[in-house]
């Protein structure tokens, strides 16, 4: 989770009101601020509904309420001037080198060298303790040393992956270490920017454009994705997307150096924000969706009458119609029995024959019953599904689903 780790945090802040005003790099910093605490929120959401308690999943939340709190002492911080709030931002940056450490080694099953838990354990002590003192007048030592504490905590989190057993982990472990990994790539450059604002010549703190991706990433872990490519590649996407439209904004206004950066970050933040926004609520979709393998996991019939029955009602075939031998006479049992040999999905839109006696007998199956689907339930005796499904509702994965419905129709009935 290196994450939010925003070192960032620690760093100076440009000054609240100037009289009345905000100064704009202080709303670039308030909105970014923002964002992130946002984006952070909704991950937390997300990891929270897949289990609180699980054991992975508490280190990951502790790490992202540690985040939370430097970037509401942040938006705080700008909001008011006071410099009581320096003491959450420097408080929570302080803790994340620890909260990188819980996390590397919950991810990889493994214990941190004794050397590398006794230098973060210090450094967290030392710089808590720094904490308590929340105005400036020990800066720019305690950031500078902070910097260095936390630059060094992703580092060990690195070596610690990259020395790792991956025969250990599973194949799904591997993906979520690999990926929460990559988002250090963006991360620490971006941390570390926050720490040398003053000296690179920025007009905002821009660390929360790397929480943003590592929290669309850990989202993006709840997709069936066997490869990084996919959300690195939306990413990028939304970073030329927003980019651009940054650019335009600015050459049109005439922006200098100065605003034209702040445009591009707050506008590739608010991006970020609303994409997370439609992801997790994608997720939480999906996991609320009557879907017909809900329907496989859930049945408690025990037969395959009662299993076929419980379909009927499923709002994905609502009315879905068992056929009998008696409903059957019209047709040659032995043509039906090839044909659902063949195939033991029929569909109308891709029957597995169009012409001779089984072409006929499909197309009768189909016009009798008007139905677009029909499954083999049982062969002994001939039991059909026959079921009727918009072609604009059908997909791919539905088409999988009904495959696998049919095969445990089969599964149960034939089993004693």
């Amino acid at each position: 989770m290196a994450g939010g780790l925003d070192g960032a945090p620690g760093a100076p802040v440009p000054q609240g009101f100037d009289d009345v005003n905000m100064s704009p790099g202080d709303i670039g910093n308030l909105f970014l601020s923002v964002a992130a605490l946002a984006g952070v929120m909704i991950l937390s959401y997300v990891i929270a509904s897949r289990g609180a308690q699980e054991p992975l999943n508490r280190r990951f939340l502790f790490g992202l309420r540690v985040i939370m709190v430097l970037f509401a002492g942040r938006a705080l911080f700008v909001l008011t001037d006071v410099q009581f709030f320096r003491f959450f931002i420097v408080l929570a940056a302080s803790l994340v080198p620890l909260c990188v450490l819980l996390l590397a080694e919950g991810l990889l099953r493994r214990h941190a060298p004794a050397w590398a838990k006794l230098w973060v354990a210090a450094g967290t002590v030392v710089f808590v303790i720094l904490s308590l003192w929340w105005r400036d007048t020990i800066d720019p030592a305690r950031l500078a040393g902070l910097l260095v504490f936390q630059l060094s905590g992703f580092a060990i989190a690195g070596w610690l992956v990259l020395t790792r057993d991956r025969s250990s982990l599973s194949v799904a472990e591997n993906q979520t270490v690999e990926r929460l990994a990559l988002s250090l790539v963006l991360l620490i450059p971006l941390a570390a920017a926050d720490f040398l604002m003053i000296f690179l010549g920025l007009p905002a703190q821009i660390s929360p454009l790397g929480v943003l991706f590592l929290c669309w990433l850990a989202v993006s872990l709840g997709r069936t994705q066997a490869q990084h490519s996919a959300p690195l590649v939306s990413f990028l996407a939304v970073v030329f997307g927003a980019g651009a439209s940054g650019l335009v904004v600015a050459t049109l206004a005439q922006m200098d150096k100065d605003a034209t950066i702040l445009t591009l970050a707050v506008i590739l933040a608010a991006v970020l924000v609303a994409v997370l926004f439609i992801e997790a609520q994608t997720l939480r979709a999906e996991e609320r969706s009557q879907t017909l393998l809900r329907h496989l996991a859930d049945d408690r019939s025990g037969d395959a009458l009662g299993f076929l029955r419980g379909l009927q009602a499923h709002p994905l075939v609502e009315g879905a119609a068992l056929i009998d031998v008696a409903q059957l006479q019209d047709f040659d049992e032995a043509v039906l029995r090839h044909i659902f040999k063949v195939r033991p999905v029929l569909r109308r839109a891709d029957p597995p024959f169009s012409d001779g006696a089984e072409g006929d007998h499909i197309t009768h199956l189909f016009d009798l019953f008007d139905a677009s689907h029909v499954l083999l339930a049982d062969d002994a005796p001939l039991t059909l599904v026959a079921l009727s499904m918009p072609a604009l509702a059908s997909s791919p994965r539905l088409e999988l689903e009904l495959a696998a419905v049919q095969r445990m129709a089969r599964m149960m009935s034939a089993s004693p």
